[in-house]
C-alpha cells in the first residue's frame, strides 16, 4: 500500500489520510476527463468541468454540468465509472484490497485509517469486514448489472445493453446517480423513461437500499441466522430506513396526485410505484423516475429534508444520516416525557453519541444555508431550486431542478466543496484541520441559562 506508508510517514492523522486520498483521486479524475479521448465535440472540455464532473462521481453525489453518456466517450465514461467505485467503497479499501492480493500485513495505522473511512465502530475485525464489503459490493452489482442488461435487451444490441447495466449497476448502488441515456437523442434523462416499468423500477430501488443502508448492515443482516439477533445500529437504520421510505411515498403521492408534469397521468399502480421510487431514491441516489424540476414546489422542500436526513453511515450515501436523526428525534421525545437518557429499542445512549449528532445537524445545516446565501448572489435561479441544489451537493444525494448545468464558474466551485465537505464529513473534516487534540485540564463550574 504505497500511498498509506507514504502518507504514514509523514505522520498523517486518519482524517487527514481520507481527506488527502479524496483530493488525489478527485485530482487525478480530472486530469483524465480533461483529456482529448475523453469528450466529445470540437472544443475541448473546460478543466473546470472536468474537475466537477471528478469531484461528483468520487463524491459519488451524480450532479454534472454535462452529459455523460452524450459529451463522453467510452474512455471518459468508464472514468466516470472507477471514479464512481473508488468513491463508493473508498480508496483505502481499494487500497487493503491491493495489499491483500499482495499478501502485505495491514498496519495498525492503516486499520485506524480503515475504521474512519468505513465509520466502524472499533479496529477489532476492521480487515474481515473490508473482505466481506468487497464481495457484497461484487456480488451485488453482478446480479444488478445481469437483471438491467436482460431488460435492456428488449432495447438495444447485446454488447451494449451488457455496458448498459453494468454501468447502471455500479452508479445505482453506489447511489452516484449518473446515467448515459442522453446518448439518445430526444430521449429523457435519468430512468425517466422507465416511469411505467415495474422490472426496473424494483431492482433500481433494491440496488440503492442496499447501497444506503451500509456495509455494516448487510453484513449483520447476512449473518443474524448465526447470531441470532441484530446490533442496536443496524436495527435503528433498518426502522428509520423503512419508516422515511413509507411515509415519503405517501406524501409524494398525495402532494404530487394531481401534478400533470408528474404523476396526474400514470395509473393508481403506477403512481404508487413511482411515488415510492422518489421515496426510496431522493435521499442519496440521485435517479429519478420523475421530473425534478416539475415537482410541485411542496414536494421540492419535502425533498430537501429528505436529502438533508440521508442515507446510513459506512454506506456511499450522504446527508446527516437517518442514526442521526433517529437520535435528535430520541432527544425530543426524551425532553418531552421528562426523561434523562435517550433511549433506543431498550438501549440508553451515552452523552458523546447526542452531542456529536447536534453537531453534525448544526454544522450540516449552517454549511447548507450559507452555501444556499451566497448562491443566490452569484446565480440568476429563484431560491428555492438553489436550495435544493445545495442541499443535493451536500448531501451528495445528486438531484436536480436543473441548475447544475448553469452553473457560474464560481457557483461549481461552490458546489465542488459542498459535495466533498458532505462526502467527508463535517466531523471528519474538522478532525483533519485541526492539527492536534489536547485533553482539557481545566474544568470550569456549571452555569444555567434560560431556555424555551
Amino acid at each position: 500500500m504505497p500511498l498509506a506508508r507514504s502518507l504514514r510517514l509523514a505522520r498523517l492523522h486518519p482524517p487527514q489520510v481520507l481527506a488527502l486520498g479524496f483530493i488525489v483521486i478527485i485530482a487525478i479524475g480530472a486530469f483524465l476527463l480533461n483529456l482529448p479521448i475523453a469528450f466529445h465535440g470540437a472544443r475541448d472540455l473546460p478543466f473546470l468541468d472536468a474537475l466537477f464532473m471528478s469531484t461528483s462521481a468520487t463524491c459519488v453525489t451524480g450532479l454534472s454540468v454535462i452529459s455523460p453518456g452524450e459529451d463522453f466517450t467510452l474512455f471518459g465514461q468508464l472514468v466516470i465509472l472507477t471514479l464512481v467505485q473508488l468513491g463508493g467503497l473508498g480508496f483505502m479499501t481499494m487500497a487493503t484490497l491491493v495489499a491483500l492480493v499482495a499478501k502485505r500485513r495491514i498496519t495498525f495505522k492503516e486499520r485506524l485509517i480503515l475504521q474512519e473511512a468505513m465509520n466502524h465502530g472499533s479496529v477489532e475485525g476492521i480487515v474481515r469486514l473490508i473482505r466481506r464489503v468487497l464481495l457484497y459490493s461484487l456480488v451485488i452489482e453482478a446480479v444488478g448489472a445481469l437483471l438491467l442488461s436482460v431488460r435492456f435487451l428488449l432495447e438495444m444490441p447485446a454488447d451494449q445493453a451488457i455496458y448498459f447495466g453494468l454501468f447502471h449497476s455500479i452508479s445505482i448502488f453506489n447511489n452516484a446517480g449518473f446515467d448515459l441515456f442522453g446518448m439518445f437523442p430526444g430521449r429523457p434523462g435519468s430512468l425517466i423513461g422507465y416511469v411505467d416499468d415495474p422490472f426496473v423500477n424494483v431492482v433500481t430501488m433494491v440496488l440503492i437500499f442496499l447501497g444506503g443502508i451500509g456495509f455494516i448492515v448487510i453484513d449483520d443482516l447476512l449473518h443474524f441466522r448465526e447470531r441470532r439477533k441484530l446490533t442496536l445500529h443496524s436495527k435503528v437504520v433498518l426502522s428509520v430506513s423503512l419508516f422515511l421510505i413509507v411515509f415519503g411515498g405517501l406524501v409524494i403521492l398525495v402532494f404530487e396526485y394531481t401534478n400533470p408534469l408528474t404523476l396526474q397521468k400514470l395509473s393508481f399502480p403506477e403512481k404508487m410505484l413511482s411515488s415510492l421510487f422518489q421515496s426510496v431514491s431522493m435521499r442519496s441516489a440521485g435517479v429519478t423516475t420523475l421530473d425534478v424540476g416539475g415537482m410541485r414546489q411542496a414536494t421540492q422542500f419535502f425533498s430537501i429534508l429528505m436529502m438533508f436526513i440521508g442515507a446510513a453511515p459506512g454506506s456511499s450515501g450522504g446527508g446527516i444520516k437517518v442514526t442521526t436523526f433517529a437520535i435528535l428525534v430520541g432527544a425530543v421525545i426524551a425532553m418531552l416525557r421528562g426523561k434523562e437518557d435517550i433511549v433506543l429499542f431498550k438501549r440508553r445512549l451515552a452523552r458523546d453519541r447526542v452531542n456529536k449528532a447536534i453537531t453534525f445537524t448544526l454544522f450540516s445545516f449552517f454549511f447548507i444555508i450559507l452555501g444556499a446565501m451566497i448562491l443566490s448572489v452569484t446565480e440568476s435561479y429563484d431560491f428555492l431550486g438553489i436550495l435544493f441544489e445545495a442541499t443535493s451537493a451536500y448531501a451528495t444525494a445528486g438531484l436536480s431542478t436543473g441548475l447544475t448545468p448553469q452553473l457560474t464558474g464560481f457557483g461549481k466551485a461552490l458546489l465542488m466543496a459542498m459535495m466533498f465537505v458532505g462526502r467527508l464529513g463535517p466531523v471528519t473534516l474538522a478532525f483533519a484541520l485541526t492539527p492536534k487534540h489536547e485533553k482539557e485540564l481545566v474544568r470550569y463550574p456549571e452555569g444555567k441559562i434560560t431556555i424555551g
